[in-house]
């Protein structure tokens, strides 16, 4: 039985939900807005599911879960992804940064977010050094990891970026999860599927499917129906037989050629993703084929959930040897350029700045440099004796303002927001 608790966000069809609650968590709320993620919820769970903006307190109360053992969500992924036009803070999607707010007004013992690769990138350097500045303000230790679904038993190409806070009493016990990497092919997969009707060429398609998935996409309803992702991922799902090109109602059958390009049905993708009928990885998806595709192509793979929400489970019961917080830490990631910004007390040349970030860059690298992180923060112009003189005037993001445009931007997205 679980002994620990967990509010999770942006809860999704449950990815992450059953992940969570494999490691030992038992959900006393889970937020979200899509209506279809909603209904397959709740046909899974009898838990208290809340359908609606999670940043509006008219859905939920977060004050009536303040002390929560863990805080957890899947924050929109679009504005930070690579395919898109990785607008950060100023995406009426972004919640990352509101998140962290959330967790320093619900006190958790823990905070687990997880996102796409694209945050990993310098791009967002100054981004998750806010982040993580934030986060040690409210009394956290936090670290970040880029993990791959397939060192966790999955067999799929799926890189996905994981934040960890914990109070630093807890940390001392945290450590990422140890690999499991899948034996497992798209072939080894999905053979018994494609045989489940009689199609006479499933074991010559399984010998040559002998690799791992690339990355599922599940899309948004911003685009038509469903596909298996851009151009690239087309090409590794050709190379492993695979038309990508739609999801099939069925699977092949008797009638389908032995050389025929099959299509995966949502009940593979399912697989794919981790998901597993007759097995405690087993759930339900409701609604419609494209729906339901979106649901799991937007998952996060419960088994890497279970991975990551049992190292946090381990810390919070303090099992294991308690460590120094240095070396739990996997990696420091500072943005210099940022950080001199942020501890300069008056505003600084470009000259001014360079040197007190210790980095070396030219006139047009400072130049490129400060007009990504103008993206994501305010920055002050003055022209002073000395040149123009910058200064970090604020952080862009959404946090819970209430007049912050986010909202006009939101309402007017909101039936394509995925």
């Amino acid at each position: 039985m679980a002994d620990l608790s967990a509010v999770e966000i942006c809860a999704g069809a449950g990815g992450q939900s059953l992940g969570l609650e494999l490691a030992g968590f038992d959900h006393a709320l889970a937020v979200e807005l899509d209506g279809n993620a909603v209904s397959t919820l709740r046909e899974n769970r009898d838990w208290d599911v809340r359908h609606g903006d999670v940043a509006d307190e008219g859905v939920w109360n977060p004050s009536e879960y303040v002390g929560i053992d863990l805080l957890a969500g899947g924050v929109p992924c679009p504005p930070f992804s690579i395919a898109g036009k990785q607008l950060g803070a100023t995406d009426e999607r972004d919640l990352f940064a509101w998140a962290v707010e959330l967790a320093g007004k619900m006190q958790p013992r823990a905070l687990l977010l997880e996102n796409v690769r694209g945050l990993s990138m310098p791009r967002f350097s100054a981004y998750r050094q806010h982040v993580k500045d934030r986060l040690r303000d409210l009394g956290y230790w936090s670290d970040w990891e880029l993990l791959q679904a397939n060192e966790y038993g999955v067999p799929q190409l799926r890189p996905r970026f994981v934040l960890v806070a914990m109070r630093h009493d807890d940390a001392q016990w945290f450590e990422w999860p140890e690999k499991t990497p899948t034996e497992d092919t798209v072939g080894t997969a999905l053979h018994d599927m494609m045989a489940a009707d009689g199609w006479r060429g499933a074991d010559e398609w399984a010998d040559n499917a002998q690799s791992i998935a690339p990355t599922i996409v599940g899309g948004s309803k911003k685009h038509g129906g469903a596909d298996l992702g851009p151009t690239r991922a087309k090409a590794a799902w050709r190379n492993l037989g695979v038309d990508a090109m739609g999801v099939a109602d069925a699977p092949p059958n008797a009638s389908h050629p032995v050389n025929f390009m099959p299509k995966l049905t949502t009940e593979m993708v399912a697989r794919i993703q981790g998901w597993q009928v007759e097995s405690e990885y087993e759930w339900k998806f409701t609604g419609r084929k494209t729906t339901r595709y979106r649901q799991i192509g937007n998952a996060f793979p419960p088994p890497v959930a279970r991975a990551v929400g049992t190292s946090i489970a381990n810390a919070l019961n303090r099992k294991g040897e308690p460590k120094a917080l240095a070396d739990v830490e996997s990696e420091v990631m500072h943005d210099r350029l940022y950080l001199a910004l942020k501890s300069a007390t008056t505003a600084l040349t470009a000259k001014e700045l360079v040197k007190l970030s210790g980095e070396k860059m030219d006139s047009l690298t400072f130049e490129r440099r400060m007009a990504m992180l103008a993206r994501d923060f305010v920055i002050d112009e003055d022209e002073q004796l000395g040149g123009r003189a910058y200064r970090l005037a604020g952080f862009k993001g959404f946090i819970g303002q209430e007049g912050h445009e986010r909202h006009v931007r939101f309402a007017e997205m909101r039936s394509r927001i995925s």
